[in-house]
């Protein structure tokens, strides 16, 4: 597995994210959503996603269905699945696994953002 050396935090206006490890076709990373925030709705055309939460609460959203989010809950999104995770009045830690064949921020289709960030790649 390559991890990389010296991991660097990316910061949104929902909270942040870091890349934990990669390799060939899967990347794992760790985000944290700040209190009362959420990441934008959106799909990927390339990869499914897997996400772990591992501290605080909040809601994740796939296809529609909704899910309280707690410690240990998981939510596997299918390639191309409608998805969201907001974190509640504590902030939200997920574990997030991608697989496929394009891992980068150009495989996100944003379909609503609370942050005006509907451009595309």
């Amino acid at each position: 597995m390559r991890t990389c050396a010296c991991r660097s935090v990316e910061h949104r206006p929902w909270g942040w994210f870091e890349t934990l490890g990669e390799g060939p076709g899967y990347r794992v990373k760790r985000l944290c959503l700040h209190a009362g925030q959420r990441i934008s709705r959106q799909r990927h055309r390339h990869r499914c996603e897997h996400w772990v939460v591992v501290a605080g609460q909040g809601q994740l959203e796939c296809e529609g269905q909704l899910t309280d989010a707690a410690a240990g809950t998981q939510l596997f999104i299918p390639v191309g699945a409608v998805h969201r995770a907001s974190a509640s009045d504590c902030a939200l830690v997920i574990v997030e696994v991608q697989r496929g064949d394009l891992l980068d921020e150009c495989d996100i289709e944003r379909l609503a953002d609370d942050y005006g960030r509907l451009e595309q790649c």
